[in-house]
């Protein structure tokens, strides 16, 4: 019977008193936002999970489907033996197609939601016994100071899914992914998911789902503050509202007050007037040539790209500048 091979976990969640300054910086800003890497509680982590099974939500199947389809050429392109990073530890399906089509030698998926991590982390080591896993919990939206000591002078590859990287910027974007390229060095190359530019009602119909969940999902963030900095929002006073703004070329989310209100956060008084939003999410989309673009202004050179037949969603080969 084959052993389960150990999770090593390295905890590096940010100290309470970042996040509470994180959250009254932004809610004390001119125009209030929440940053959308505090919606993966564990809550928020499983209704994302839910979102990606929703009819609406071409992104999650488009993606997979990619994978599916094109499994051989991506194999070829990262290459076996490899340690294998996965920023934003998400779909299990997708890591599992990924980690059957490479047989990386290490695998370090990073995340932020820390029970969400663990127990993927848990659940496919048991699944593939052959698989050293180092799960670190942090932000990898931020400055890293991780123990990346441990890659060595490995071969290293990254998956980044979900088209997460619409979530930063062009100008966030292009730090993150330089980021990326300098850990990653030369030599190494970089698997994502990109959500491509398309018809306003496909998307806006994504993000605005019929049974409510991603509306769940955005007021969840309300309810962790509650819980977590002691606030005392009424989720029922906050409306859910996503549109795509054509100029940015992004799905914008917020939270709208429906009436003026005052809500307490850690101790701070925070006034709202009626129709007043928090903006919680971006989530940019990009033309190939666009994408490709940003990620040479980041130290990549871009390598071959595979786009679903309806052309909704890309997936990019990227390797680091030499």
């Amino acid at each position: 019977m084959n052993k389960r091979s150990p999770v090593h976990f390295h905890d590096l969640q940010m100290p309470v008193v970042d996040f509470r300054q994180d959250i009254l910086t932004g809610l004390l800003a001119e125009r209030k936002y929440i940053a959308p890497k505090y919606f993966y509680d564990a809550e928020g982590s499983r209704l994302f999970d839910a979102i990606c099974k929703l009819p609406e939500y071409y992104l999650t199947r488009t993606e997979i489907g990619l994978l599916k389809d094109h499994g051989p050429e991506i194999a070829a392109c990262l290459g076996q033996d490899a340690t294998l990073l996965e920023l934003g530890s998400g779909s299990s399906v997708k890591i599992r197609l990924l980690l059957e089509a490479l047989r990386p030698l290490l695998y370090v998926p990073m995340d932020i939601s820390r029970e969400h991590l663990l127990q993927s982390a848990k659940t496919l080591a048991e699944d593939y016994p052959w698989l050293t896993i180092h799960a670190i919990c942090g932000d990898y939206t931020a400055t890293w100071n991780w123990p990346f000591t441990l890659l060595q002078d490995s071969h290293r590859v990254a998956w980044f899914p979900g088209s997460s990287i619409g979530n930063s910027t062009p100008r966030q974007a292009v730090a993150l992914l330089g980021r990326i390229a300098a850990l990653l060095d030369n030599g190494g190359s970089l698997l994502i998911g990109v959500d491509l530019v398309k018809d306003r009602e496909i998307l806006e119909a994504a993000y605005n789902d019929s049974q409510g969940v991603t509306a769940g999902f955005n007021k969840n963030v309300l309810a962790r503050l509650n819980r977590e900095l002691d606030a005392d929002f009424q989720l029922d006073r906050f409306q859910h509202r996503a549109f795509y703004n054509a100029g940015e070329q992004r799905i914008e989310m917020h939270l709208v007050s429906d009436g003026e209100q005052t809500v307490r956060v850690a101790n701070e008084i925070i006034r709202f007037r009626s129709g007043e939003t928090i903006h919680t999410e971006n989530s940019c989309k990009y033309s190939i040539a666009g994408f490709q673009q940003l990620a040479r202004q980041a130290g990549f050179e871009p390598g071959q790209v595979w786009t679903d037949a309806d052309e909704l969603f890309s997936m990019h080969y990227l390797q680091v500048q030499k």
